[in-house]
């Protein structure tokens, strides 16, 4: 899903109210990374000590930017090719079990899910409240669908779909398979190059995406 920008503006409301310091994600890369990772790199930017960005202190002020923003046009707004129907199909089968496993804080990735009627889908996962790192996501995740009742599997047992090298790379790292998409700021050669098990230009396919998941789970 696009948010219309909705998440950067926010991110940016919150730190120029923190620390009256503008603009201050410009040039920062965020594709595919934590917010934890995101708001470190902006804090060294601007000569910010480590310690400044307190996510109990900017958690708050980003979310209620957020929940404003959201309701903002803005460019490319909505949900990817496919995405819904892919999902309806996947929750109605009783081998599959659909987690998150994304970069944005918690509260965040609710609001943005929500906003689209996607939060329903998932049952647990893991988020970027308090990792720099994506890559030890994905075995928080299945550890957390685990303990909400939801089946014990190993990491390297999921399979994870993402738009960024960095899903990718957050999937080898567990030795799990991935799909990667084409609807990010990524081509799909640039995915097939990381290393992504399948890559799709999109997800309006519903059954060729079917039978690639079905494909590499029994790889």
């Amino acid at each position: 899903m696009l948010t219309g920008g909705a998440g950067v503006r926010a991110l940016t409301l919150a730190f120029d109210e923190l620390f009256s310091i503008p603009d201050a994600f410009r040039g920062v890369l965020m594709a595919g990374r934590t917010d934890a990772g995101i708001l470190h790199d902006a804090a060294a930017a601007h000569g910010l000590p480590p310690h400044a960005v307190d996510l109990a202190r900017f958690r708050p002020l980003y979310l209620r930017h957020l929940a404003r923003e959201i309701d903002q046009p803005g460019p490319r707004k909505g949900i990817m090719p496919g995405v819904t129907p892919l999902l309806d199909r996947l929750a109605a089968r009783s081998d599959v079990h659909l987690a998150l496993l994304t970069g944005n804080l918690e509260g965040a990735a609710r609001i943005k899910l929500e906003y689209f009627d996607l939060w329903r889908y998932f049952r647990g996962g893991a988020f970027g409240d308090d990792s720099f790192d994506r890559n030890p996501l994905l075995p928080r995740a299945v550890a957390h669908v685990e303990a909400c009742g939801g089946p014990s599997v190993l990491a390297s047992e999921a399979i994870v779909v993402g738009d960024t090298p960095l899903d990718v790379a957050c999937a080898r790292a567990s030795g799990a398979r991935s799909i990667a998409v084409a609807t990010g700021h990524h081509r799909a050669d640039e995915l097939r190059s990381s290393g992504a098990d399948v890559v799709f230009e999109n997800l309006a396919d519903t059954d060729a995406v079917l039978s690639a998941l079905d494909d590499v789970t029994n790889v």
